[in-house]
């Protein structure tokens, strides 16, 4: 049954998490800092030019160093790398730095970390940028990609990692 009253934070949360998705971890490096952070909210924009967008939480200052760098990598995380989405979702409270020394990083063309073992990584440059609300929405033009094996890829849905 659809209720028909004001929708309320709490139950738009709790509907949002019912909305299965890919994790990944997006990256950032550059002349204001270095950050991760995990991220469900993303996916393709366009194929022509290769685009994606990923929507991050401005109520986090530090979210604003990848605007500030102008690149980020989008890194769609494999089943196995469960532990490096709870650590950069902050879960594990280790700093910064301690994250990155998780996984085996890399970088193709911007200089943003990619983390190797991934589904797929998109190095991009920041095209444009839309602040909404809460979030502020990224809009990465994809200059790199690396493909990784076909593995069960890393799901979230109803608050829990789930492979598929």
């Amino acid at each position: 049954m659809l209720l028909k009253n004001a929708v309320e934070p709490r139950l738009y949360r709790e509907a949002m998490s019912r909305f299965a998705g890919a994790v990944h971890v997006v990256t950032t490096d550059g002349p204001f800092g270095r950050r991760g952070t995990t991220a469900i909210a993303a996916c393709s924009v366009s194929d022509d030019p290769p685009t994606v967008l990923v929507c991050l939480n401005r109520t986090k200052p530090d979210n604003d160093l990848f605007a500030n760098n102008g690149v980020f990598a989008l890194n769609t995380l494999s089943a196995a790398q469960q532990p490096i989405a709870d650590a950069f979702s902050g879960l594990t409270r280790l700093p910064q730095e301690e994250r990155f020394k998780l996984g085996e990083w890399e970088t193709i063309s911007t200089g943003a970390p990619v983390l190797l073992g991934t589904e797929a990584s998109f190095d991009c440059h920041v095209v444009e940028t839309k602040d909404f609300a809460t979030h502020r929405i990224l809009f990465g033009k994809v200059t790199g990609i690396r493909i990784g094996d076909s593995l069960e890829p890393l799901i979230y849905h109803h608050r829990e990692y789930k492979k598929l």
